[in-house]
């Protein structure tokens, strides 16, 4: 008896593959999201870092830019896969069979919203599941939006974002 096509194509689920999806705008990178991203890589043999697009926001730094800052900072890795997510989520993470999405829970205030998404897209795409994670003690503060305010006020952010990501703030708010 011969099998199908469909039937010889194996989901990474069927192998054993425990992949998930790190989706975020990441404007700019963040120790914070690096500790987040280095954790999902040992619970997961792949990870997916999406680099999201907000419609109701004016990203400082463009989707290629971000992209770019992702790739520089964090090379070429087994199981580490960087691209964009332009739509829902769950229709990436269904094409790319990641049925795991990792947040980051900094504190309490960020739990309502984030426990929203999680049951919205699980209502979208039942195979979704979420897993939060709390950053770092030393990252837990931290934000984009106040990395970005600090920046833009000249204060030192080299402990909270890698060097190519303080250049690329020097470079955005100064000119230099």
């Amino acid at each position: 008896m011969q099998q199908s096509a469909r039937q010889k194509r194996l989901s990474s689920h069927d192998r054993g593959i425990r992949r998930a999806i790190y989706p975020g705008s990441f404007d700019p990178l963040t120790n914070g999201h690096l500790d987040l991203i280095e954790r999902a890589l040992g619970i997961f043999d792949e990870v997916i870092v999406a680099v999201a697009t907000n419609r109701e926001k004016t990203p400082l730094f463009s989707t290629l830019e971000r992209l770019e800052l992702l790739h520089s900072v964090l090379g070429e890795r087994p199981g580490l896969y960087i691209e964009s997510l332009d739509g829902l989520l769950v229709e990436c993470a269904a094409r790319r069979e990641a049925f795991v999405v990792i947040r980051g829970l900094r504190a309490v205030s960020d739990f309502e919203g984030e426990f929203q998404m999680a049951l919205t897209n699980r209502r979208l795409e039942p195979r979704i599941e979420t897993i939060f994670l709390p950053p770092r003690e030393d990252c837990i503060f931290l934000s984009s939006r106040v990395v970005k305010e600090v920046a833009l006020l000249g204060g030192n952010i080299s402990q909270f974002v890698p060097k190519a990501v303080a250049s690329a703030l020097q470079k955005k708010y100064f000119k230099t």
